[in-house]
């Protein structure tokens, strides 16, 4: 057992208000060197006016922060820089024209006697940095904007690790990665941890935390509700712990009522990506769809939807043979779809809520080319409350502005505002906290209760075993198994996600 380290930051009773309205109050934390100590939390709890105060982007109205056991105060972010406190944000702040090693060494370049940039030493500095994070792979001469997501981030964990990093801040480091990439990262933090650098993890991601973390700190409402060694706690512990209130099961699962079969789909293809997939859906059920990344269960959800239309194949609704060749056919057949990406292709963020809301079903808001503001707004407000849409400003407040769990929640109000047969959600709890989680997951029972036929395509198993009356595998581009809720098993699915083999019922 590694004898304790002394805490490198440590925050003493630090307090923040906006406008007269307290953010944090008294909140007591630290991190060691040699440690992952993860912070967790509710959307809106405070994580990241906290992260902002380590960060020296904000200055707490009252409290002590001390490193290395000498109080001190952030002037800056560059003041909490030089001092060992640098943060990787979950929106990367690279610049894409420039390169990977102008990005790692921007603004503190190696410099000749005679004051110009050593460029061969940028380069070498740069490359020293990446082959410590086990980033061979990656040309430090080439742009930013040619790397993946994964990629970037590596970038941006070796620019922090420029300034002679002691402690790390990592926001939600693994929202946007694929499996894989979240597997190379986690890999990176033992590396750093092993190295004496002290890391905070916020995420959302349980298996993560348990995976990583030393020490688990759970932030609400702007208080510390505890700190206590990640090995004596568990999922249901820290969810209680969040939220404020026993969560009984996180998958509210009602025993299903199914009605006539409403979605029938034969052979269907389309392009590469999708390969004679066939698959019923009745009234009532929630078919999951599971798979690993590039197995085709997006591409599944885009030919259903119009959005790369299918190029073999029949679809059936409600017994009637249609054609899909775009979104707004699928909609007005019956079909709605939460995106997978809610930043990108559910919502228009400069946008209010009440704009983002009535934009599925524009119609019903307008007269001839008039919209009714007054009847788009009340629809609005009846929405929000509904579906207990967290906007402090109404109708009129950014849509942007939500926490992730709020947007995602527009997002599922909008297409709801269309009265769907079909509901297809693409990775609807992705990146957004386990309180907002449980409610997506109410919505979900809820409709399926009410008749709705619903497809749910999630990455997380957990998620699809809890949800799911039937369980569609797809691997490559086609069905391997569909498996009845009282047989599916993680090691069945898994094994249909990894091995080839026809498609079968059971």
């Amino acid at each position: 057992m590694q004898p304790l380290q002394k805490s490198y930051l440590a925050l003493s009773d630090i307090s923040k208000s906006f406008v007269g309205i307290p953010v944090l109050r008294n909140v007591n934390f630290d991190v060691r060197s040699g440690e992952v100590h993860a912070l967790l939390g509710e959307n809106g709890a405070g994580k990241s006016t906290l992260i902002k105060i380590m960060s020296g982007l904000f200055t707490p109205d009252s409290g002590i922060i001390s490193v290395e056991t000498k109080e001190t105060r952030f002037t800056s972010t560059a003041d909490a820089m030089r001092r060992g406190i640098t943060t990787v944000y979950q929106e990367l702040l690279l610049f894409p024209e420039l390169s990977v090693a102008e990005n790692i060494l921007l603004g503190h370049s190696p410099r000749h006697a005679w004051g110009g940039i050593d460029w061969r030493g940028v380069h070498a500095r740069a490359r020293d940095l990446l082959d410590q994070l086990d980033s061979t792979d990656l040309d430090v001469s080439i742009k930013v904007r040619e790397l993946s997501v994964a990629q970037r981030q590596r970038v941006e964990i070796a620019k922090a690790l420029s300034y002679n990093a002691r402690v790390l801040i990592m926001d939600e480091p693994t929202a946007s990665l694929a499996q894989g990439d979240v597997r190379r990262l986690m890999s990176i933090v033992k590396n750093l941890r092993s190295r004496g650098v002290g890391i905070i993890y916020v995420s959302h991601r349980m298996p993560e935390i348990f995976a990583l973390a030393d020490r688990v700190t759970v932030l609400r409402d702007g208080q510390i509700i505890g700190t206590e060694p990640a090995h004596a706690v568990n999922e249901a512990r820290l969810v209680t712990m969040m939220v404020g209130r026993p969560i009984e099961t996180v998958f509210p699962k009602s025993e299903p009522i199914f009605g006539e079969t409403t979605l029938e789909v034969h052979n269907l293809s389309s392009g590469s990506l999708v390969k004679d997939v066939s698959f019923s859906l009745r009234r009532g059920e929630i078919l999951g769809v599971a798979g690993l990344v590039g197995s085709g269960r997006t591409e599944l959800a885009h030919a259903l939807f119009g959005l790369a239309p299918a190029t073999a194949g029949t679809i059936d609704l409600k017994g009637t043979r249609v054609t899909i060749r775009t979104p707004s056919q699928a909609r007005d057949l019956g079909i709605a779809y939460v995106p997978e990406d809610r930043g990108l292709q559910g919502l228009i963020k400069s946008m209010s809520v009440r704009e983002n809301l009535s934009m599925a079903a524009f119609e019903r808001n307008s007269k001839g080319i008039f919209i009714r503001f007054s009847y788009e707004k009340k629809r609005a407000r009846n929405l929000i409350r509904r579906f207990n849409i967290k906007a402090k400003a109404g109708p009129n407040q950014p849509v942007g502005r939500l926490s992730g769990g709020n947007q995602q929640k527009v997002v599922l109000a909008k297409w709801l505002e269309t009265n769907p047969e079909v509901l297809i959600l693409d990775e609807p709890t992705r990146g957004i906290d386990v309180g907002a989680k449980a409610e997506i997951h109410r919505m979900i029972d809820e409709l399926a209760k009410k008749g709705m036929s619903i497809i749910l395509i999630s990455s997380e198993l957990p998620e699809v075993l809890g949800m799911s009356d039937r369980v569609l595998i797809m691997n490559n581009g086609r069905c391997t198994a569909i498996i009845d809720r009282e047989n599916a098993t993680p090691e069945r699915i898994g094994a249909a996600m990894t091995v080839s083999q026809k498609a079968e019922a059971a």
